[in-house]
């Protein structure tokens, strides 16, 4: 095949964030906007799969009759990965529900992995002799976050929301239950940190973080792009108008109209 060169000229970028982590409170929204987006796979952690309004596999350590552990949640996410990888299918977003679960049964699993023949299963990582325990557990979860975000699909994480208190007691901040470690890797990875709320029967989504800014005219999945404008602060209008008007009030505000 002769190798072509792109045309000489300028183009309009594509840019479409694909990589999203969700975080709120209980019932505020967050399944639901991840179910929203284009034919999703949800990978769960409620023991309830078979109750969601569309695919989904649940997540479980399995067991023996002595409690240690024959098929590993590690090993079931490898060969989920791979045969998304592999096969011919129609998803085009993986969600995973709630990541907080599945980084305390992928520590299980490495605490069963390691704990020697005949032993009663270790309870801690620190219970592993020369950090072996964290440096397996460390891989498992860097290798989960890299294949997914190698997929070429949408990939949505979804944790829960804690709030830190002040020494009145009084919450001061909201913020993912996941570990901060664990956020920095995963949001590291991701476009758009998105916050869900519901206030009475009123329920919101807005951008916590973000990688970069989008703009409307660059996002070329349309599909996404209308789950976007549901998002407070997700997308921006097209950039050239996006510009005229930062121009537009700065000029204003010079003329001491503002």
């Amino acid at each position: 095949m002769t190798f072509t060169l792109p045309k000489n000229g300028p183009q309009i970028p594509k840019d479409t964030p694909r990589n999203f982590f969700i975080y709120g409170a209980t019932m505020s929204g967050k399944s639901y906007l991840a179910n929203e987006f284009p034919n999703p796979i949800v990978l769960n952690t409620d023991g309830n799969a078979e109750a969601n309004s569309v695919p989904s596999i649940q997540l479980v350590n399995v067991k023996n009759d002595t409690g240690r552990i024959i098929h590993s949640v590690i090993q079931q996410l490898g060969e989920i990965l791979l045969a998304l990888q592999t096969q011919k299918h129609s998803y085009e977003t993986v969600v995973i529900d709630v990541i907080d679960d599945v980084i305390e049964m992928i520590k299980i699993a490495v605490c069963d992995e390691l704990t020697p023949p005949g032993k009663p299963r270790l309870k801690s990582l620190s219970e592993i002799p020369y950090g072996k325990g964290y440096d397996f557990f460390n891989q498992a979860i860097t290798e989960l976050v890299i294949d997914l975000k190698a997929l070429p699909m949408n990939v949505i994480y979804i944790s829960r929301q804690v709030s830190e208190y002040d020494d009145n007691g009084n919450a001061t901040k909201d913020k993912p239950s996941l570990k901060d470690k664990y956020v920095n890797l995963i949001n590291g990875n991701s476009d758009l940190m998105i916050k869900t709320e519901k206030i009475g029967n009123h329920y919101t989504r807005e951008i916590d973080r973000k990688r970069k800014t989008y703009y409307a005219d660059q996002v070329d999945d349309k599909a996404v792009l209308k789950i976007l404008t549901t998002i407070r602060g997700a997308v921006e209008p097209a950039k050239e108008k996006a510009a005229k008007t930062k121009e537009k009030k700065k000029v204003t505000s010079e003329a001491g109209l503002f």
